[in-house]
């Protein structure tokens, strides 16, 4: 019924975060759609995300963002209102502040922290493609990550050079440098030695840039989102390819999904058992529940069987 969405500000407008949490909050029927965003050093917000999150059916807008507003959304204020469930990525203060907000009957989405792209290269990857991959995950911040890992030392090398020859012509290289320190090129002897490394890593962005990936998509167990082929750039996912973008870090593609539909829905089981549904099944709820000890269990059941033998 009630959701909070968080959309970073920070150096980058996600007005695209916005459209991949409130799209399908809307579609799911979500009632009331809470939108926190921290406002720029003029007090404003990006008209990108207003607009967005006006085309998206956000119902309320609030100029606040850190763990602040997760902290809002949790409690309530006198001019916030407090939610059922919080998504969306943000720093390691806001993925602090949604982990403790759950000791508060609050759900979220998942830890989505700052972001992070795993490539995995063959000798027919394009270094050219792999670097500008690479810097498309550590332009988000200086903390981001990014680990690129090759079978071929000539992919790698090259890869290598094309990142520093790229990094140069970015607006935001500053930036991505300071995430490149935090980053690592790895030499491995195969595709299932790297894919082990993937694994163990878990990674937000999995990139197969490898020439025969369907052989290698069943070895794939821990990943938010994957990439296959070398044409398929993560910057597809982010915008337009049709998964959600925003996933889990920090090696928490182990036990979480990414965002879709179903993060936005609830379920309910209803059951209606005739009297002689009740008949059929009652034998074995009363051998279960006395075997567990729990004879009110077994009562509940056994008085109305007698019920229904004493009319008979």
């Amino acid at each position: 019924e009630k959701v909070g969405i968080y959309i970073p500000g920070g150096t980058a407008p996600l007005f695209s975060t916005v459209l991949m949490l409130a799209i399908p909050a809307q579609l799911a029927g979500c009632k009331e759609i809470i939108l926190c965003t921290p406002p720029d050093k003029n007090g404003k917000v990006n008209p990108a995300i207003l607009y967005t999150a006006k085309l998206c059916g956000v119902t309320q807008i609030f100029k606040t963002g850190g763990a602040q507003a997760i902290a809002a959304m949790t409690f309530g204020t006198e001019s916030i209102t407090n939610v059922y469930k919080i998504f969306g990525p943000g720093n390691q203060y806001v993925v602090a502040a949604k982990e403790y907000a759950q000791n508060y009957n609050i759900a979220i989405d998942m830890p989505a922290g700052p972001s992070e792209v795993l490539v995995i290269a063959d000798e027919k990857a394009v270094p050219e493609f792999c670097a500008a991959d690479l810097l498309s995950q550590a332009e988000h911040g200086s903390d981001s990550q990014v680990i690129f890992l090759s079978t071929d030392e000539k992919i790698l090398n090259e890869t290598l050079l094309e990142t520093q020859k790229q990094l140069e012509a970015l607006s935001r290289n500053e930036m991505a440098a300071e995430s490149l320190k935090n980053s690592h090129f790895i030499l491995l002897n195969s595709i299932d030695e790297a894919l082990e490394f993937s694994n163990l890593y878990a990674p937000e962005h999995l990139i197969l840039a490898v020439n025969d990936f369907e052989n290698y998509i069943p070895k794939i167990q821990n990943a938010g989102s994957v990439f296959l082929g070398n044409y398929s750039c993560e910057s597809a996912g982010d915008y337009a390819s049709g998964t959600n973008h925003t996933l889990p870090t920090n090696g928490f593609a182990k036990n979480y999904s990414g965002v879709s539909l179903d993060s936005f829905l609830k379920k309910i089981t209803f059951q209606n058992l005739s009297e002689q549904g009740l008949k059929n099944l009652g034998k074995t709820i009363e051998i279960m529940a006395e075997a567990e000890g729990l004879f009110a269990h077994k009562n509940a059941v056994s008085i109305r069987l007698k019920e229904q033998n004493e009319r008979i």
